[in-house]
């Protein structure tokens, strides 16, 4: 049976069975046995002295420190922000580490003392109330593994007429995964007690710049949590901390950071952020209000923009991330040629709801130029678009919730770099 596709793409069944003749070829002289040397000859130096200290709180090894986030350069457009984007392209599981997690601010990082900080709730509720953290931390918690996504993620490819030669965090690491642990937030509006013409909720941050979002409640009830913990640990200052809103799978910006406020209401609030910023335009001139959920979507994380693959040809493996705003992903395609043939990648467990999963596939590269692209479809049939025909649904100067195909250039070289396609 031929287990090949189209450009060299394998399946994976294929690369298992012949993987040791492959290497052991690849490998050629390096595999021949050297003479055998004096032991304290063979000793890494690492084994000759003894080590050094650790520290309270560990860090990442000296020899990493260039793995960092990138900060977007300011720009008229984005006066005010600070966006710190994370390295997707040296990412190989599916949780973001905390300090490599995006961020976005709009009017920097407030100081909050824990212990002077409250979450209010009141509006069309029964008793309003105050938490503070002591008495917030009292109530049951929930861990989720979810995604988080700025709706702005990849505007670069969405607006420029050409495409930019990045790295796959420079276009598109506005999105990271993390685990989030906090009270879901039906507790504590149960506690309130919601009055029969509650129909939204207003979440304000306490930041500089007062950011709110106006949310539907029932969606809130079902699945919003007030997260205090993010992969085991209290939330950084980046992320919120004391304490931010989060809803899984939606726009980044609904996920109020610093939270001190819910207000329920009857009707949405049409805050200054949800009514200009974050309305996108659709081709037709209508706007596309409260456009919550972050589409399915996918991205090569290698080979990806400005890495060179080591060798004129040989095998490799293309490997990457998915995700959806609406459940989870059910499946992955790869194309080595422009989209002209598709093979199937393997998903890597576990396959969450609305987090990142990740996919790979073996490719036997001849050498020649060769276009990748990843499709992703979720468990409801949704799948990511072109970019052309993600332009013609949206006004030229859209670019939220943008999730079209990315697409790698490999030249001869092994160089790597973005395109359209």
């Amino acid at each position: 049976m031929n287990l090949r596709t189209g450009r060299g793409l394998l399946q994976r069944r294929s690369f298992l069975g012949g993987g040791l003749a492959v290497s052991a070829a690849a490998l050629g002289d390096l595999a021949i046995a050297a003479p055998a040397a004096p032991l304290a000859v063979r000793l890494p130096d690492s084994m000759k002295t003894l080590g050094g200290a650790d520290l309270p709180y560990g860090q990442p090894a000296v020899h990493e420190q260039a793995v960092q986030r990138v900060a977007h350069p300011s720009a008229p457009q984005t006066a005010g922000f600070a966006i710190w984007r994370s390295p997707l392209q040296q990412q190989r599981g599916i949780i973001t580490p905390s300090g490599l997690h995006f961020s976005v601010h709009h009017n920097g990082l407030p100081d909050i003392a824990p212990q002077r900080h409250e979450l209010m709730i009141h509006g069309l509720v029964k008793r309003p109330l105050r938490f503070d953290m002591e008495r917030l931390m009292r109530y049951p918690m929930v861990s989720r593994i979810h995604f988080l996504e700025c709706a702005g993620n990849s505007a670069a490819n969405a607006l420029s007429p050409t495409a930019t030669n990045q790295t796959l965090g420079d276009i598109a690491g506005e999105v990271s995964c993390s685990e989030w642990t906090g009270v879901p937030l039906s507790y504590l509006l149960n506690e309130a007690g919601l009055q029969d013409s509650a129909k939204w909720v207003v979440a304000e941050g306490a930041d500089g710049g007062s950011h709110a979002r106006s949310l539907p409640l029932s969606a809130l009830l079902k699945d919003a949590f007030v997260a205090l913990y993010q992969n085991g640990e209290r939330l950084r200052p980046s992320q919120g901390y004391p304490m931010r809103l989060f809803m899984p799978g939606w726009e980044g910006n609904v996920n109020v950071k610093w939270l001190h406020r819910l207000e329920v209401t009857d009707q949405p609030a049409y805050t200054k952020d949800e009514s200009g910023l974050y309305t996108q335009v659709l081709a037709n001139g209508q706007i596309e209000r409260f456009a919550f959920h972050m589409d399915v979507k996918s991205v090569i994380t290698h080979p990806s923009g400005l890495q060179t693959l080591p060798e004129p040809k040989g095998f490799f493996e293309i490997a990457g991330l998915a995700w959806s705003g609406y459940g989870r992903v059910a499946k992955v395609e790869v194309s080595v040629d422009g989209g002209a043939t598709w093979a199937l990648a393997q998903l890597h467990g576990p396959v969450l709801d609305r987090a990142f999963t990740r996919f790979t596939l073996p490719w036997r590269w001849d050498g020649r130029r060769a276009t990748l692209l990843s499709r992703a479809t979720d468990e409801f049939g949704r799948s990511q678009p072109t970019r052309a025909e993600w332009k013609r649904k949206y006004a030229m100067q859209s670019f939220h919730h943008y999730n079209a195909l990315q697409a790698w250039r490999v030249g001869t070289d092994g160089r790597v770099e973005n395109v359209y396609a």
